[in-house]
């Protein structure tokens, strides 16, 4: 009785464990299809978050709900990736190879008519402020930067990238921002090859007036010829407002992308426009499309603002208050020694100089010495005495009395 009692506890044991077993069977994949699940949904929740990340960072750039975003050729974060030159003109500018050899024509005659700052300390810092805009700009050929031992406030660039940059705009600038504006600003015709436009334009000026002296023969021909070919090397670097507007938009660019503070470009053009009216036969010769238009201005600063905002800018450094400090003992120590021509301290030969004679002292050994200089003459109020003698005249004779 107990075994058969104890065989069906045993089969009823194992009946409910393999009961068991089944419904555990049944839920196990139950549950493993739901975990892939809730794993595909955040997968694809994550995937979504990334897309939408992805998206903003390549939509054009824009600071506020209220700011436009930027263009191509507005974009810093597009230098280097755009074309900048297009239309009719810019395709008949020619290779860059021409460009280059233009410059180097130019910048030949300019070398052997001007005279360069040889200070290797300001010289190579000038270099390496220029050469840091123009790694960050759209410029696609090397650059070669000189400094003109030169108080004119200026800085221009040939095609080929031949720069130079007068010793009287560093002196103007009151930071390092401030003269890599006025770079980067020059920087940019070149990128943008403003000067091979003018130069194009130049060409089918010369056409048209070859076109028009034939046409209009004898001496009104010749007349017309003579006169239209007046300043057209002038127009060859002589920019159109298109031109500089173009160059103070790229200029802002390629200062921010350099790590300065992009207003100082405008700052600078603003002080130099106040100089100019003080004294327009100084500066407005050398800067004469330099100087920002109320409405140039505007249109730069306007375009910094809705540039993406950053943390710190580079405004100045020691260096340029070093080198500009050593520019200007440069200045003062020629303007001291403009008179001083004696010789140095080695003995080397000097020019003669002008110097007060001082008397002459008594010396007990009998060394020569200079002759004292004549006294000049000394006024005396005449006593009726006769001219060269000491002794007194007679008085004159009293009235009422005789002489003997």
């Amino acid at each position: 009785m107990s075994s058969r009692f104890s065989r069906k506890a045993t089969a009823l044991a194992l009946a409910l464990s393999l009961w068991l077993s089944a419904i555990a069977a049944v839920a196990a994949p139950q549950q493993q299809t739901s975990q892939p699940q809730d794993q595909a949904k955040s997968e694809q929740k994550k995937e979504a978050q990334d897309k939408k990340q992805d998206q903003k960072a390549t939509a054009p750039v824009q600071t506020s709900a209220n700011r436009k975003p930027l263009k191509t050729d507005e974009d810093p974060a597009m230098i280097g990736k755009r074309k900048l030159n297009s239309g009719p003109i810019a395709s008949m500018t020619g290779s860059t190879e021409k460009e280059v050899k233009i410059g180097r024509q130019l910048a030949a005659e300019i070398d052997k008519q001007v005279k360069f700052v040889d200070d290797p300390l300001i010289t190579e810092y000038i270099n390496r402020v220029g050469q840091n805009v123009v790694l960050h700009s759209d410029a696609k050929i090397p650059f070669t930067i000189k400094v003109i031992d030169s108080d004119e406030v200026n800085a221009f660039a040939l095609p080929g990238g031949f720069f130079y940059v007068n010793r009287g705009l560093i002196l103007a600038a009151d930071n390092e921002a401030e003269l890599a504006g006025v770079m980067a600003h020059e920087i940019a015709h070149v990128t943008a090859r403003h000067a091979m436009e003018n130069q194009t334009k130049g060409m089918l000026a010369e056409i048209g007036m070859l076109a028009g002296s034939i046409f209009l023969g004898g001496w009104p021909g010749v007349i017309f010829q003579n006169t239209a070919g007046l300043g057209l090397l002038a127009i060859f670097m002589k920019f159109s407002r298109g031109a500089e507007e173009e160059a103070d938009k790229l200029g802002v660019q390629y200062l921010y992308a350099a790590g300065y503070d992009p207003n100082a470009m405008a700052t600078m053009f603003e002080k130099l426009s106040s100089k100019s009216k003080k004294k327009p036969g100084f500066i407005s010769r050398a800067f004469a499309t330099h100087p920002q238009a109320p409405d140039r201005r505007a249109a730069s600063l306007d375009l910094v603002a809705r540039f993406p905002e950053r943390e710190e800018y580079v405004i100045s450094t020691s260096e340029f208050q070093r080198v500009k400090n050593r520019l200007l003992k440069i200045s003062n120590t020629r303007i001291s020694t403009a008179g001083d021509i004696s010789g140095g301290e080695e003995g080397d030969p000097g020019r003669p100089t002008l110097k007060r004679r001082q008397p002459p002292t008594d010396d007990p050994t009998g060394a020569p010495s200079e002759s004292k200089p004549a006294d000049p003459p000394k006024l005396k109020r005449n006593d009726g005495s006769t001219p060269g003698s000491t002794t007194p005249a007679p008085a004159p004779p009293q009235q009422g009395s005789s002489t003997p």
